[in-house]
């Protein structure tokens, strides 16, 4: 079955904190969805598109191997390419910061060839609460380590949440692996 794979300190504690410092000093874009609409009841959250950071190229090339590594191992997809950039999403709780169930299939040119959907766990977990990454590959709810540096990996067509942030900020950087549509 196709589920949730966890990749344990995929990055270390202070690369995570050297991603956040990073961004931190980025400008961020308020998180749009589908036609640009600011659908606040959907996803409420700040973004940086790495690519747009200076110094960052170290981590796509990370990225890169943690995904192709995940996929030989859990998935065996047909994977072309990175599309899209990585973002770091910064959930507040001063916004309820949160991510109402989704895909990340389906919503643009892009989105419709995703194939598998990397989540990397910046934040430490005591820094925030709330703000789990709830997965649902079937019929029960899997909910992915809250452990900085942990990358959670599973298929771009899985429902998914973020549960609304309580009280702190949690920081989490995705990324898309793109083939062809699936059939």
């Amino acid at each position: 079955m196709l589920s949730l794979h966890a990749i344990p300190d995929a990055f270390t504690i202070s690369e995570c904190a050297l991603i956040i410092a990073m961004v931190s000093e980025a400008s961020t874009d308020e998180a749009l969805l589908v036609g640009r609409n600011k659908n606040h009841n959907l996803r409420k959250a700040e973004l940086v598109w790495t690519d747009n950071v200076a110094g960052m190229e170290w981590v796509m090339e990370r990225l890169i191997e943690i995904v192709r590594s995940a996929n030989r191992d859990q998935y065996g997809f047909d994977l072309h390419e990175f599309a899209e950039s990585p973002q770091v999403a910064i959930y507040k709780s001063s916004d309820s910061g949160h991510f109402a169930w989704h895909s990340d299939i389906g919503g643009g040119p892009a989105s419709g060839k995703r194939k598998l959907t990397l989540v990397l766990q910046l934040s430490a977990a005591d820094t925030y609460e709330g703000g789990d990454l709830e997965v649902m590959p079937g019929a029960q709810i899997l909910t992915a380590s809250r452990a900085q540096g942990c990358a959670s990996v599973f298929p771009s067509f899985t429902l998914h949440q973020v549960t609304p942030v309580k009280s702190g900020i949690r920081y989490s950087l995705t990324v898309w692996a793109h083939g062809p549509a699936f059939r």
